[in-house]
């Protein structure tokens, strides 16, 4: 256990809570800037294209890729970010598997609220699959927002009657729009990086007037995840989305979804970023990286 790293490391993103900003422009610059510290791979090669009609990112392994696709969705809220500010987690995962990633460009709030998003997933899943992309070579991964957009997009894909992916991969996500896990409350002191308050403003920007209760807003809470293929959670002890996490393992789990819950003590929301910084987040990768390989076929 890496104490003084983590110690280290919370210190350093305590005060720059993400939505915390007086407007979406400031808050979306501020985004960038925090994810532009975070290292990626050299090993990689980057190419603009475009997937479901909206653009997208393809990464590739610079050592030659194996067969099967990696659907990333990247997080920050349904709010700010973009492929390129989760590219060090895109870029980490697709050199420890050697298969190539898609990072989507999704529509973001509040231009373009909920379900807008989910649309973009399930439009892009579909065009892999009409461009003759088994669903076996497929898996869904993405951190935070985009780890909520996972699970969503796989039940949105579920109930158009597509056949779905191979695994899901899902870094801190969130998946209660009801904010009702008690890790909200219990945590608010131990995370670095989000605040309740700055939770609240992004997510109304999302929802607006929609039930916070759907299923494609809080699949922890009400969302019959029967059919969903094996998912991988992984999270930290240090988030106020915790119990998102515990209580999407434990609903997989009642639905009979092979599911893994992998929880690392005393780390932030999505630590997998910090390579630099945090051994347990190469660590982190390693076990998701193995979990892939293992589902996905060419």
């Amino acid at each position: 256990m890496s104490t003084i790293q983590r110690e280290h490391l919370d210190a350093q993103l305590r005060g720059g809570g993400v939505g915390e900003e007086e407007n979406v422009d400031a808050a979306r610059a501020n985004f960038v800037n925090l994810m532009s510290s975070m290292p990626v791979p050299e090993e990689i090669g980057v190419q603009e294209i475009s997937l479901g009609g909206r653009p997208a990112l393809r990464v590739t392994p610079d050592a030659g890729a194996r067969p099967g696709t990696l659907l990333y969705f990247h997080g920050g809220s349904h709010v700010v970010g973009s492929p390129r500010t989760a590219l060090g987690l895109t870029g980490g995962l697709v050199v420890r598997t050697g298969v190539s990633a898609i990072s989507l460009d999704y529509r973001l709030a509040p231009e373009h609220p909920f379900p807008a998003d989910v649309e973009d997933v399930v439009a892009a899943y579909r065009e892999l699959l009409e461009q003759g992309n088994a669903p076996e070579s497929i898996a869904f991964a993405g951190d935070s927002a985009g780890g909520g957009l996972t699970i969503t997009g796989a039940l949105a894909a579920r109930d158009a009657g597509l056949p779905l992916p191979a695994a899901i991969l899902a870094f801190s996500p969130g998946v209660d729009a009801t904010r009702t896990g008690e890790s909200m409350q219990t945590k608010a002191a131990a995370d670095p990086l989000l605040t309740r308050a700055g939770i609240d403003r992004l997510s109304t920007l999302y929802v607006g007037d929609q039930d916070r209760r759907n299923p494609l807003l809080s699949p922890a809470v009400t969302a019959d995840l029967t059919g969903l293929p094996p998912i991988l959670v992984q999270v930290g002890t240090n988030e106020l989305l915790l119990d998102d996490a515990r209580r999407l393992a434990l609903r997989a789990a009642d639905a009979d979804v092979d599911v893994i819950l992998d929880i690392t003590a005393k780390v932030p929301h999505v630590f997998q970023s910090f390579t630099h910084a945090l051994d347990e987040a190469g660590e982190a990768l390693d076990r998701a990286a193995l979990f892939l390989r293992q589902r996905v076929r060419g």
